[in-house]
C-alpha cells in the first residue's frame, strides 16, 4: 500500500477519477472479446497502454502520474510473473510440437470408445492437454477441430462434447502449474508471517482437491448424458489424419516438471527441468528434430524457443498494463479505500464473509474482463491479499479461491464469456467442412460446461463448511482450520 505520510496523486474531479484507466482497460475488453471477437493478448496489450495514456490527461501531475505508472510495472510481483510467462511459453510450444493432442487421439481410437465414453474421454484428454500447454485458449482451437467432428461421427452428443472440450480446457488452465492464471494467482498472495509470495508447486498440491472433485461430478454427467446415437463410420477417417502415438510419450516432461514443482516449490527450475527433459526427449525418440528447436528459414527465426517467447510478449505487455494501472490506483489512495471499505463491511467479519468477498470480488471483475482469469486475478489479486491477511488465511487458500471461482461463473455467462465466443467460433469454422455439424446456442452450451459449475459447487461448499481452509503458522506454515481454532480458543 502507498505511505500514508506521502502526498496521493491527485486527479481533477477527485480520487473516483483515478479509475478511470481501469474502466477504459475494462471497455477495451468487452469491446474486443464481446463485440468484435478479438481474441488476441497484444490487443488487450495496447488497451491498457491507451488507457494509460488517457487517464493522464486528468492527473493534475503527469510527471507523477507516469512514475506512479512505473511503480506498478516494476513491482517484484510483476517481473517474477513476466519472466516465469516468457519461460512457461517456450515450455508450453514444445509440447505443442510434440503432438500431445495427436496421441490422445490415438489412445482414444485404440480404445474403441464411443457415444457418452468418447465424451468423458475429451474431457479428459483436453484437461490433459491443457495441463501440459498451460493454456485454454489454445487448447480450444486445437482440440475441436481434432476431437469435435470425430467425436459426432462416433455417437458423442453435439451439445455436451462442446462442454466437454471447454471443460477440459478449464481444468489445465486451473491445475497447470504453467498457466497463467495459476502463477498469477500464486504470485500475487503474499505470506503475513515471512518474506516471500506462495510457491506454485504448494498451490498446485493444495488445489487438486477441489478440481478433481469438479471434474468426476463432470465425468459423470458427461457419460451419461452424452450419447447421440450409433456411431458413423466416417469418424474413423478424419481420426486417421490426426493419430500419432508417440505424442504421448511427450507427457514425461510434463510428469518431470510437475515433480520438480512439488519437490523444490521453485517453478523457474521446474520449468527449466521441462524443457530439458522434453527436448532430449523428443530428439531422441524422433519427435521433434533440431530444426523444431532454433532454425532459420526465409531469414526468420523458427522454432519453439522464438515461437514460445513471442507467443507470449503480448500477455506481458497486457499484464504491464494492468500492473501499471494498479500503480496509479495505489499511489491515488483508491486501492487503500477500496480495501478499508471491504475489511469494515459486515461480511467481513467473519472468515467466510471474507472468503465471499475474495471469491465473488474475482468473479465480478473477471466478468467484467469478459472472462479474462488472468488479468483478473492481477487486478483483484492486492485486495484478495490484504483481506486474506487480515484473516490470517494462508496464501495457498487465498490463490485457490481466486483461481477456482474465476474458472467457474465468468466462464459460463455466455453474453461476456470469450470462452464461450471462442467455442461458437470454432464450431462455426467447422461448419463449412462438415455438413453434419451445425451451430449451438450459446446458453446451452454454458449449460453442458459441468466442470465450472462442479467448481462452483465445490467452492461454495467449501467456503461455508471451511472445508480446505487453511491458515498461516508463525513460520508462513499451513495450519488446518480446527488445529487453528483450538490454538486461538486455548491462547485466549
Amino acid at each position: 500500500m502507498a505511505d500514508s505520510n506521502k502526498k496521493r496523486l491527485e486527479f481533477y474531479g477527485g480520487m473516483g477519477m483515478s479509475l478511470i484507466p481501469l474502466f477504459m482497460f475494462v471497455i477495451f475488453c468487452i469491446a474486443f472479446f464481446v463485440v468484435f471477437k478479438v481474441f488476441e493478448m497484444e490487443a488487450l496489450a495496447m488497451g491498457g497502454v491507451v488507457a494509460l495514456i488517457i487517464g493522464s490527461l486528468l492527473s493534475k501531475d503527469w510527471i507523477r502520474y507516469w512514475e506512479s505508472v512505473v511503480s506498478g510495472m516494476s513491482s517484484n510481483v510483476m517481473n517474477t510473473l513476466a519472466l516465469i510467462l516468457l519461460v512457461v511459453g517456450i515450455f508450453a510450444k514444445l509440447m505443442s510440437r510434440g503432438g500431445v493432442a495427436e496421441g490422445f487421439v490415438w489412445l482414444g481410437d485404440t480404445l474403441g470408445l464411443k457415444g457418452g465414453a468418447f465424451v468423458v474421454f475429451t474431457f479428459i484428454a483436453t484437461a490433459l492437454i491443457s495441463t501440459a500447454t498451460g493454456t485454454s485458449i489454445g487448447t480450444l482451437f486445437s482440440g475441436f477441430p481434432i476431437l469435435y467432428p470425430s467425436g459426432i461421427l462416433l455417437g458423442a452428443h453435439p451439445l455436451y462434447l462442446a462442454g466437454a472440450i471447454l471443460s477440459g480446457a478449464i481444468f489445465g488452465d486451473n491445475i497447470a502449474p504453467i498457466s497463467d492464471t495459476t502463477i498469477a494467482s500464486a504470485v500475487t498472495q503474499s505470506y503475513k508471517n515471512k518474506d516471500g509470495v506462495a510457491d506454485i508447486g504448494g498451490v498446485v498440491t493444495t488445489r487438486m482437491k477441489y478440481a478433481l472433485i469438479a471434474g468426476l461430478f463432470a465425468c459423470v454427467l458427461y457419460f451419461v448424458l452424452g450419447g447421440a446415437g450409433a456411431a458413423d463410420v466416417a469418424g474413423r477417417e478424419i481420426l486417421e489424419q490426426y493419430i500419432n502415438p508417440k505424442g504421448l510419450i511427450m507427457l514425461l516432461p510434463v510428469a518431470v516438471l510437475l515433480v520438480v514443482a512439488v519437490i523444490k516449490r521453485d517453478i523457474f527450475v521446474a520449468i527449466t527441468w521441462g524443457i530439458l527433459s522434453g527436448t532430449v526427449i523428443g530428439l531422441v525418440t524422433g519427435i521433434i528434430g533440431t530444426s523444431d528447436i532454433i532454425s532459420v528459414q526465409d531469414g526468420a527465426l523458427t522454432g519453439f524457443l522464438i515461437d514460445g517467447v513471442n507467443n507470449m510478449l503480448g500477455t506481458v505487455v497486457y499484464l504491464y498494463g494492468v500492473a501499471g494501472i494498479m500503480g496509479v490506483l495505489t499511489e491515488s489512495g483508491m486501492m487503500d479505500k477500496t480495501i478499508e471499505t471491504l475489511l469494515n463491511s459486515k461480511l467481513a467479519a467473519t472468515d467466510a464473509g471474507a472468503e465471499l468477498i475474495i471469491s465473488f470480488g474475482v468473479m465480478f471483475t473477471s466478468i467484467c474482463l469478459g472472462a479474462a482469469n488472468g488479468p483478473a486475478i492481477i487486478v483483484f489479486g492486492p485486495i484478495a491479499d490484504k483481506i486474506g491477511q487480515a484473516k490470517n488465511l494462508h496464501p495457498y487458500r487465498r490463490a485457490n479461491l481466486m483461481d477456482g471461482t474465476t474458472a467457474s461463473l465468468p466462464v459460463l455467462i455466455p453474453f461476456t464469456s470469450a470462452f464461450i465466443f471462442i467455442v461458437v467460433a470454432c464450431i462455426g469454422g467447422l461448419m463449412g467442412d462438415y455438413p453434419f455439424i451445425h451451430q449451438i446456442n450459446p446458453l446451452h452450451i454454458a449449460y453442458a460446461t459441468f466442470h465450472s459449475i462442479g467448481l462452483f459447487i465445490v467452492f461454495m461448499y467449501s467456503i461455508y463448511s471451511g472445508w480446505g481452509r487453511d491458515y498461516e503458522g508463525p513460520n508462513g506454515e499451513r495450519i488446518p482450520a480446527k488445529e487453528y481454532k483450538a490454538s486461538m480458543t486455548k491462547s485466549a
